[in-house]
């Protein structure tokens, strides 16, 4: 499968977290199997060196009691001198075959060391009985002797062993997350932040706490934050200065314009310099509203607060009603939310005609206050962009249909600075909706 130009198996998993873990467990894992596997080995080799010690001994001595003792008192000591892994037997014993395994030579050797010159031995394999093998000798006085030897398991495995073994897996399981989670618990608040990142809002430091990689990448994440508040901060204080020193030489145009005869060139010229004059003042109010004013926080009343605005606007013979509003009060502070409201109500104004104001207390306790519209809206893709300043989805420098761009993004200032945040979103049936919500 390729994503992003490289290849990635469909089992490979996306994220960090998980293919850290995988890694990790994998790596773990297959160095704890090797390891039981070379231990499981050398105790294997151990057990059956011992073992192949042990047989050649225990064979050795009995042969040589029951050489020594009489034919009559033999019997009574087979029981006695046989062991778990071999058991003796007087008499030819069961017809077998050559012995060609491995591990049964090994056995040979060892008998035929047992047993020495004295007594050769002819070893063979018991046909379908596994590993079981049959060593036949004469003893001294011509009376033959059977040795079955039954090899039993070299390595036996506990009971509890199994119990043991999962708790290690478990261990090594809790150990790998707890691992992988310290790793990319720092990674995750770096990119909560980064997501959180508003340069209308002041952002909370990141902790510089932790191992030195995370303490220094938050610093440094931390320094950044720093230096885009104050890029932020010269931009709106060149704003600011610009479009207060223009206002001097715009009135001194006035003023000279409206001493000039009259004539179309002059309309024309008092036309663009209010144009100018307009512009002028919406940058400084964009750059007073990134600042939080020294107005305080205040209770209103909802219904009388709304129907104020909407008188405003009907006393001028402009076209806003109020569609719904909650009884009750609200801290924020007044004039701030003011200028949000009739920015939206202003921008409806200018592309719809008309406006409706709907206030609700939503379950959570926010109050959200919203203007309406049936205008054209604005384009999915853009109702991010719509909140940037000096963006104008008609992009003629008409007043009348342009504007300055300004007006949205004054109200989402406006918002930080009393708590709240806007929202834009297209209407079912047509039209824009601004909202604003009070937390």
């Amino acid at each position: 499968m390729m994503v992003d130009g490289a290849f990635r198996p469909l089992w490979w998993p996306k994220s960090l977290r998980a293919r850290l873990f995988l890694i990790l467990l994998a790596g773990l894992a297959i160095a704890y199997g090797l390891s039981f596997g070379v231990l499981y080995a050398e105790r294997y080799m151990s057990a059956k060196a011992l073992m192949l010690r042990t047989l050649e001994n225990d064979v050795a001595t009995s042969i040589a009691v029951l050489d020594r003792t009489p034919a009559s008192e033999r019997p009574e000591l087979l029981d006695w001198l046989s062991r778990g892994n071999y058991n003796l037997a007087l008499g030819p014993g069961l017809p077998g075959v050559p012995n060609t395994s491995t591990h049964g030579q090994e056995i040979a050797a060892k008998l035929e060391s047992a047993a020495g010159s004295r007594f050769p031995l002819r070893i063979e394999a018991i046909p379908g009985e596994g590993n079981r093998l049959q060593a036949h000798l004469t003893l001294s006085d011509g009376s033959p002797l059977t040795i079955e030897i039954t090899p039993r398991g070299v390595m036996p495995i506990a009971d509890w062993l199994p119990y043991v073994l999962m708790l290690q897996m478990a261990l090594l399981l809790f150990c790998t997350w707890f691992a992988v989670r310290q790793a990319i618990r720092p990674l995750g608040e770096l990119a909560a932040a980064a997501d959180a990142l508003d340069p209308n809002a002041k952002s909370i430091p990141l902790s510089e706490a932790g191992p030195s990689e995370v303490a220094h990448a938050a610093r440094a994440f931390n320094a950044m934050l720093e230096r885009i508040a104050h890029y932020l901060e010269e931009r709106v204080q060149i704003l600011a200065a610009i479009s207060h020193d223009l206002q001097t030489p715009i009135t001194r145009m006035r003023l000279r314009a409206d001493m000039a005869d009259e004539s179309v060139e002059k309309d024309k010229l008092v036309r663009d310099l209010r144009e100018i004059e307009r512009l002028v003042q919406d940058g400084i109010a964009y750059a007073r509203s990134s600042h939080s004013s020294g107005e305080k926080a205040a209770r209103i009343d909802l219904v009388s607060f709304i129907d104020s605005i909407a008188y405003d606007y009907q006393d001028t013979g402009k076209a806003v009603m109020v569609v719904g509003c909650v009884d009750g009060v609200a801290s924020t502070k007044p004039h701030a939310l003011r200028r949000i409201l009739s920015n939206f109500i202003d921008n409806a104004l200018k592309f719809a005609g008309a406006a409706e104001i709907g206030v609700e207390r939503r379950s959570e306790g926010n109050i959200v206050i919203t203007v309406m519209d049936r205008g054209p809206g604005i384009p999915e893709d853009m109702l991010k962009a719509a909140m940037q300043p000096f963006f104008r989805l008609e992009q003629s420098r008409n007043r009348e249909t342009g504007g300055t761009g300004l007006g949205l993004a004054i109200a989402q200032q406006l918002a930080g600075t009393i708590g709240g945040a806007v929202r834009l979103y297209n209407r079912d049936g047509g039209g824009l909706a601004a909202e604003v919500i009070i937390r």
